[in-house]
């Protein structure tokens, strides 16, 4: 399944923040209500300010989610992958993916312990586990 990365613009926002709080909620567990609070703010600032760093994926015209890129200094980060649902296990992710490392030395990326398809995915992809926390793994790529 093909796909298209266009730069996300200011009429992207709502809908960016419905994706990273998706991806946020579908794998965070036991959450109090300060803490969902505290991510909603979070992920509303967050989107805001790193806007110019979104990509909108596109399938056939159809926008079906969106990918957050950051630069560090030596490496990349994979801040968001995220597929609408009807999308997901298509090789779209796998594939825009595949091109990050062929393009990087080295791509990091954090994802939810519970995510288990994704760190398959990871895995399978070259992508080790370098440090963690209680819900999350933090990933890097080396080439």
């Amino acid at each position: 399944m093909n796909y298209e990365l266009k730069c996300a613009t200011e009429n992207d926002i709502p809908r960016l923040i419905d994706y990273e709080l998706k991806t946020i909620f579908e794998y965070a567990e036991n959450l109090t209500t300060e803490e969902v609070t505290d991510i909603n703010e979070y992920v509303k600032n967050q989107v805001i300010t790193k806007l110019e760093n979104y990509k909108i994926i596109f399938n056939d015209n159809n926008e079906i989610g969106c990918l957050l890129i950051t630069n560090n200094d030596d490496s990349i980060s994979l801040d968001e992958i995220y597929l609408e649902g009807n999308y997901r296990n298509k090789g779209i992710g796998t594939k825009i993916i595949k091109k990050l490392i062929s393009e990087n030395k080295s791509v990091c990326l954090w994802v939810y312990k519970l995510n288990e398809k994704a760190i398959s995915l990871y895995k399978k992809l070259g992508f080790e586990i370098i440090d963690e926390t209680e819900n999350r793994y933090y990933m890097k790529y080396n080439r």
